[in-house]
């Protein structure tokens, strides 16, 4: 910690909970720094008022609250849904694209401030500290990053109780325990993962979920949505216009009423490891299919394709923590070239637990009728032409049974 000891003020991400105030007071105690906290507003539920207070009352040098929601959407999880990304085939990366965000305001106030480092609270054994780290020096590579559960000397929760006491930090009673699982959320989503989930043959406990309600307990009853994109983007839910926070928010609503969204996933980590956890995506999870059935009608075979085999590394990527690499901007590039002509209306069923599509329209479809229909085409296809094209993309293979026959 030697190379520390000259930090005189250090901005801090800044949830409001336990293990934070224990990093802001360690700070403030071990390094004799002053400390400015940053608290972000993505939508995670929480009421950040008493963050503020929080902070203000353990001698935070300046405050920020700040609401992201419309800038999270519509700058960061609306250019991932243009590529449909998932990590290894099911996770919506809630927890990875936050990051990038989180760290750009980071240092933005550590620039404002005149900081000489900024910090943040995630454990040394987790994806989330790459993600910020790799972000913050993307943005400023003389940034200085503080990563205390990677410096300090407290190994336990008994530890940080103690050191929460010894410096007169509030303890919330449901904290002087050991939390049944821990919590990430925002508005993208929620993730659980720790203690009573780290068995992955166990079934997750129904009090995991905080963000669905079960499959079984939805609606008999099926609820219609209509999504209309352009350039690849939802602009307006079933007629009406919305911002992007504004239209995310209501199709979380719609996916929670259904008990739409769940995954249990065992993931491969960044740093090595697999880790079980347990994600709730129900706005997104009705978006990626609602996308993908407007791309189905407007995109080229060619480009679709294209995109389907670009996307495991771009979503690689974002859950590694390269936002704001070249590589990333290079395949969003290409991603965003595609969306040009993405438009239209799509309309979905979503019944317990369910996305189902059941319409889609655009005045830049590519789908014909007089191509697909077995009635009359009247000369817009000929039948007889396939079987030049069968027997010139079957030259190969006939060339080889040959072989084989000997």
């Amino acid at each position: 910690m030697a190379d520390l000891k000259d930090v005189k003020k250090v901005v801090l991400a800044y949830s409001g909970g336990l293990d934070t105030s224990i990093i802001l007071k360690w700070l403030q105690s071990e390094l004799r720094a002053e400390v400015v906290t940053f608290t972000a507003d993505l939508g995670q539920g929480d009421e950040l008022e008493p963050a503020r207070k929080k902070a203000e009352m353990m001698g935070a040098k300046s405050v920020y609250v700040e609401d992201l929601r419309e800038e999270f959407i519509r700058d960061f999880v609306f250019p991932m849904f243009r590529a449909n990304a998932l990590y290894e085939g099911v996770y919506l990366l809630g927890t990875s694209i936050a990051r990038p965000l989180i760290s750009k305001r980071l240092v933005e106030i550590a620039a404002e401030e005149g900081a000489d480092a900024i910090a943040h609270g995630a454990t040394g054994k987790g994806n989330d500290q790459v993600r910020f780290e790799l972000s913050a020096y993307a943005l400023n590579p003389d940034i200085r990053v503080i990563a205390p559960w990677r410096d300090w000397t407290l190994k336990s929760r008994t530890d940080l109780i103690e050191f929460a006491e010894k410096h007169q930090i509030p303890i919330p009673k449901d904290k002087r325990g050991e939390a049944p699982f821990s919590v990430d959320a925002n508005m993208l989503h929620s993730s659980s993962e720790g203690k009573v989930l780290e068995d992955p043959a166990e079934e997750p406990p129904e009090d995991v979920y905080q963000r669905t309600l079960s499959p079984e307990a939805a609606p008999d009853e099926a609820t219609i949505v209509e999504i209309e994109f352009e350039k690849g983007d939802p602009v307006a839910l079933n007629g009406k216009s919305m911002s992007p926070a504004t239209l995310f928010q209501a199709l979380n609503d719609y996916g929670r009423d259904n008990g739409i969204g769940r995954i249990d996933l065992v993931e491969n980590r960044f740093v090595g490891m697999k880790s079980r956890g347990v994600y709730e995506t129900p706005g997104g999870t009705i978006l990626i299919a609602a996308h993908r059935a407007i791309e189905s009608i407007t995109l080229d075979r060619g480009a679709a394709h294209l995109k389907d085999e670009l996307m495991p590394r771009y979503a690689e990527l974002i859950y590694n923590g390269f936002w704001f690499s070249p590589e990333r901007e290079m395949l969003q590039a290409a991603i965003d070239h595609s969306q040009a002509d993405v438009e239209g209306r799509v309309r979905l069923k979503l019944y317990k637990g369910n996305v189902i599509v059941i319409g889609r329209e655009s005045k830049k479809s590519l789908y014909s009728d007089a191509l697909v229909t077995f009635e009359d085409d009247r000369g817009a296809y000929d039948q007889k032409d396939a079987a030049g094209f069968i027997r010139l993309n079957a030259l190969r293979l006939r060339t080889l049974a040959a072989r084989k026959r000997g």
